[in-house]
């Protein structure tokens, strides 16, 4: 299969089940709406060594927010229904309750939820209120700027985390062409985020490692300056890797997003577009990438 000329490698891009979880951030004005939403979804861009993974889904209007005030949409995805407690608890209260004039909504409706909002009023000291609002239980904390008021509860689902595409280029900078190609391109696509800074991972990583103790190390088969040491994936004329890491809350949402991200990368320079895998032994979930594109 090809793509303007660009080879579409027949493997697929192996996930994992990950759980999923879906806020709204609003302040007074956008600016610290996405001030808050960025320190909150950041250092989250690997279950590795983040504990969370996480991104922005994009702004809000303010006719689309419980509030009516300018908001961000973000996405957390995490290991457990217990870990997103956890982390949820730590960056609302770190980095969303700190930030002047902010608020917290849950944007996900399920069976499923987790209490934040209900253990973050004990900063109140005892004087935060409750208050029902269209069905919503939120509190009402006081801080220093006036209060900081956020759900109750937020939904979580069991979603998906690890998909991916990998792109093989003649240079660096079309490499990296591609990748913010592909990444603008997955952009509007809903329920997904792109954890790694920009959306782009340039170091990706196997499992195992020569060294006692370190449970990953790097891609060594991508690696262009070692292809005559290991066991290269590299053709000829291959010279620069990057790849592109999606999480998304159903397969759905992840199919779409290798979709389009992967027309978009098609572009000069581009000599292959493949996928990571692990055999298809560890993740439950598998995407085809030539299946994908067929179904286009």
């Amino acid at each position: 299969m090809q793509i303007n000329t660009v080879e579409i490698e027949d493997t697929f891009a192996e996930a994992f089940k990950m759980w999923g979880s879906r806020l709204i951030i609003t302040a007074l004005n956008e600016r610290w709406a996405m001030t808050a939403a960025q320190v909150a979804t950041g250092f989250a861009t690997s279950i590795i060594g983040c504990g969370c993974e996480a991104g922005i889904g994009g702004l809000l209007p303010c006719d689309q927010t419980p509030d009516g005030r300018p908001g961000v949409l973000v996405l957390f995805f995490t290991m457990s229904k217990g870990d997103m407690e956890k982390y949820l608890m730590l960056r609302l209260g770190q980095c969303v309750m700190t930030s002047p004039t902010s608020a917290c909504y849950n944007d996900l409706r399920t069976e499923v939820n987790v209490t934040v909002g209900g253990k973050l009023r004990y900063f109140g000291d005892g004087f935060q209120i409750s208050k029902l609002l269209e069905g919503r239980r939120l509190w009402r904390v006081p801080v220093m700027d006036g209060e900081f008021v956020i759900e109750e509860s937020f939904g979580v689902k069991k979603a998906v985390g690890g998909g991916n595409f990998i792109m093989l280029a003649d240079s660096q900078p079309s490499a990296l062409a591609a990748a913010e190609a592909a990444v603008d391109a997955i952009r509007v696509v809903p329920d997904v985020i792109l954890p790694f800074p920009g959306g782009i991972v340039r170091s990706g990583s196997k499992i195992g490692s020569i060294y006692k103790g370190q449970g990953v190390s790097t891609n060594t088969a991508y690696c262009p300056t070692i292809r005559r040491q290991v066991d290269s994936a590299l053709p000829e004329g291959v010279n620069s890797v990057m790849e592109i890491v999606i999480d998304g809350l159903d397969e759905g949402a992840v199919r779409e997003a290798t979709r389009v991200g992967i027309q978009a990368a098609c572009r000069p320079g581009v000599l292959r577009i493949s996928a990571g895998n692990y055999g298809g032994k560890l993740g439950q979930h598998h995407f085809h990438l030539h299946k994908i594109l067929d179904e286009a």
